[in-house]
């Protein structure tokens, strides 16, 4: 608690002045006096009752007077407020549904690890707008940028391969994750493109793409997922489900092309702990950035000392009425 006006604390000495000068009064003597014959009426062994109370609406109006210099002196609190302002990233990812992302040289495959560290991802960057993107022979939206992580997680989880035609169309996932950016605000907009095989397909190259990301300011980071040599492909065959070896192919070159055109990177994740790492890596990379201000706020105090004055006030004219009263 501080004072608005402590200098006016000085006129506290005119309360302490007149109740040290009815103390003065009070043991000198120096009141108005009475001749009687015999003091035998008023000896009653001992302090009255009354002779303690007619002292009391003196200390009542001393104290209300203090109370109400205090007042004029305005106490205050002050406590301090931060404001916190958060300039978020939006951020699109751009995945692949191609068949091939059900190899299984990740756990359980290629497609289910994606999705679980694509949403622990999310989940970690709650001030950025989200979309997602996915593409195979063709591509098509997800989920448009949003802040509502519910969303974006079960939007997530839903994603699977066969809803569209099959094949790696690069360009067109990249392309389509580019225009869910290129109308947004914000100071820093992401791509994450994460594919596991070569572009064979799609009405736009991948070069192209690129271009126009850079030239929308578009960031590109890459992800090549799939193991180094062989990894083991679920195959259909007229028995059912059979595992196959295959030769993992992945166009790194393209992708690491894509990312240094536009400002990115490339990264290779060969399993669920190197992917897991990439994306910590790319989040420590693009950093929401933050700004905090603190200001002070004031809460006056005069209410609480003015009430207590008025209930000194009162009690004072209640006693003395009571006085009044009393034979």
């Amino acid at each position: 608690m501080f004072f608005e006006y402590p200098k006016l604390l000085f006129l506290l000495a005119v309360p302490v002045l007149l109740l040290g000068l009815y103390i003065y009064r009070e043991l000198t003597g120096r009141r108005s006096k009475l001749r009687v014959s015999s003091m035998i009426p008023w000896k009653t062994g001992g302090k009255s009752v009354l002779s303690v109370l007619r002292h009391l609406p003196v200390v009542l109006r001393t104290v209300a007077l203090a109370m109400i210099v205090i007042c004029i002196a305005r106490p205050r609190s002050a406590s301090d407020v931060e404001h916190i302002n958060s300039e978020g990233i939006d951020i699109c990812l751009a995945m692949d549904v191609s068949t091939s992302m059900l190899a299984r040289d990740f756990k359980p495959d290629r497609i289910s690890a994606s999705k679980d560290i694509a949403i622990q991802f999310i989940s970690q960057r709650p001030t950025d707008r989200m979309s997602i993107v996915v593409f195979a022979g063709e591509s098509y939206t997800q989920c448009p940028l949003t802040t509502d992580r519910a969303t974006l997680i079960n939007l997530m989880k839903e994603i699977e391969t066969g809803l569209i035609e099959d094949g790696t169309a690069i360009g067109n996932g990249l392309a389509t994750a580019i225009a869910r950016l290129k109308d947004s605000d914000a100071k820093s907009r992401v791509v994450i493109l994460l594919t596991d095989g070569v572009n064979n397909c799609g009405e736009i190259s991948p070069q192209t793409a690129a271009e126009l990301a850079k030239t929308c300011g578009v960031r590109v980071y890459t992800i090549g997922v799939g193991a180094r040599g062989m990894a083991p492909y679920p195959v259909m065959t007229p028995w059912g489900i059979d595992v196959q070896n295959m030769q993992v192919e992945i166009d790194e070159e393209l992708l690491e092309q894509i990312a240094d055109n536009t400002g990115g990177r490339y990264f290779r994740a060969t399993d669920n702990t190197k992917l897991t790492e990439i994306y910590a890596e790319i989040n420590e990379m693009e950093k929401t950035r933050t700004s905090i201000e603190s200001f002070p706020v004031y809460k006056d105090l005069y209410l609480w000392y003015g009430l207590a004055a008025l209930f000194c006030l009162l009690g004072e004219l209640v006693i003395r009425l009571l006085l009044r009263r009393i034979p």
